[in-house]
Order: structure tokens, then sequence, then C-alpha cells
């Protein structure tokens, strides 16, 4: 019973770290920004597997799906690899009104886990797409030319001392 308090609080305190260490940018690393995610989709009634790109905040449509990515999270280098997407999906049938068929969180490395339920259409998040954001340039040594100069050659080194006269006996 103790061990098992004792391990409740190990997890309860791991957990609540995690937040702190998935803020914390990778030094090594320039920073990215998510600009949508990969997705795929699987019509049940042909078999066809689609791959979809799908830019944040846009609508893309699959067939009579409408899929809107409104935020795609990617763990830190550091953690087990993962990918989330907040995904809303509409379904437009022939003659009806436009119907919302899922609105929530979606993992790539647990498909299952908060699935669209349809019996047409299964949709996966596969990955969130990132591009390299650019960094600023580094300050230039105190010293060095301002950008846009073209920089002076090195001056020569220095002469070396002349060498110690030969003492007597």
């Amino acid at each position: 019973m103790r061990f098992a308090s004792l391990a409740a609080a190990a997890l309860a305190v791991g957990i609540a770290a995690l937040p702190a260490v998935a803020q914390q940018p990778a030094a090594n690393q320039p920073p990215a920004q998510v600009v949508g995610a990969q997705l795929r989709s699987l019509d049940k009634l042909v078999a066809r597997v689609t791959q979809i790109d799908a830019p944040l905040n846009q609508e893309v449509k699959v067939a009579t799906l409408t899929i809107t990515v409104r935020a795609c999270v990617v763990s830190p280098p550091e953690a087990p690899p993962e990918s989330s997407a907040f995904l809303e999906i509409t379904e437009t049938k022939p003659g009806e009104q436009p119907k919302q068929i899922f609105s929530g969180w979606m993992f790539a490395s647990s498909p299952a886990l908060s699935a669209l339920e349809n019996p047409v259409y299964d949709v996966w998040v596969v990955a969130c797409k990132t591009t390299p954001t650019a960094s600023k340039p580094a300050a230039a040594p105190s010293g060095a030319p301002a950008s846009g100069t073209t920089p002076k050659p090195p001056a020569a080194p220095p002469a070396a001392p002349p060498a110690p006269a030969p003492r007597s006996r």
C-alpha cells in the first residue's frame, strides 16, 4: 500500500514537471513554426488512402469531407516524438446541410484514442508540417566590420624577435 502511494506521488510530480520541460526550446536547434498538418484519409467503400497536406485554419475538401486544422503541436526534441492536431471535420452529403462529424484533438502515435467515427471515412494525423523560422543574425563582435562593408585583410604577423647573441666564456 505504501509503495502504491509513493508511486502515485512520483507520477504526479513527473506529470507536473512535464509542461515546464516541454516549453523549453532546445539550445542547439532553431525554433520551428508549425504551418499545417499532414493527414491521411481512408475511403472504406473503395479502399482508397489519400494523403492530405492541410494548412492551418484553411478548409481542405476530400470527397464529401471538409477538414480544417486549427492547431498542430509537436513534442520537443528531448521528449518522445509526438504530433497532435486539433481538427474540425464537416461532412456535406448531396442535398443536405453540412454536418460537423468531428471536433477535437487527434494524436499521431495513437489514432484510435480520439478517432473520427464514420461508416465511410477514417482520418488520422501523420505529422505536423513545420518550417524553421529565420533566426536573427548574430551581433558582430566588437571590432568586426559592419554588414555591407568589405573586411580588410589581416595585418602581417609581427617579425620574430632577434636571436640572442652567443655567450662567450
